[in-house]
């Protein structure tokens, strides 16, 4: 099982989910957080295998990626994307547009199939319904404020939440 972070399949996802869903009005920093956590968590729940291997905190607002800033930074200075605020419904959003075609040579067609069941389930959400949903994720849940949260807990999920068929003995 590979468990190293890989930063540029991170920067991949990250500019494919720009692309897709950059234009929404309600899609700002935090409701990528939650695409992000929820791309990575339900590939390893499916696959048992990390698809970025990219490590999540649990912060207030729900699951946090650790190198979202470096990545988009990175991106912003490769002339991919482009960071702007707004203004959605009276809060403030740290929001990106896509300046050019994702590169999307590291990421198999399988993972693809599950970054876009994620955008369909989740794009249209606000950040606070982003938030409140990640909160309800069993690793979100089972892990302590500021901690790490363990790709391992996806096995214990709820239904609402679980991507994957288990088959009982």
């Amino acid at each position: 099982m590979k468990n190293n972070f890989n930063k540029k399949k991170f920067k991949q996802v990250l500019h494919y989910l720009i692309s897709r869903c950059g234009e929404l009005d309600n899609v700002g920093k935090t409701v990528f957080y939650k695409l992000l956590y929820f791309a990575d968590f339900n590939y390893y729940e499916l696959h048992e295998d990390k698809l970025t291997g990219e490590t999540y905190r649990k912060l207030p607002r729900g699951p946090a990626p650790s190198h979202f800033d470096e990545a988009a930074s990175e991106l912003e200075n490769e002339g991919k994307i482009r960071p702007f605020d707004d203004v959605f419904f009276g809060y403030h959003q740290h929001r990106f547009q896509s300046l050019a075609a994702p590169q999307l040579d590291l990421i198999s067609r399988e993972e693809l199939e599950v970054i876009d069941a994620v955008i369909s389930k989740c794009s249209l959400m606000t950040a606070r319904e982003a938030s409140d949903y990640s909160h309800e994720d069993m690793p979100y849940r089972a892990t302590d404020d500021l901690e790490i949260i363990d790709y391992e807990l996806v096995f214990y999920r709820d239904p609402k939440f679980s991507v994957r068929v288990y088959i009982d003995d």
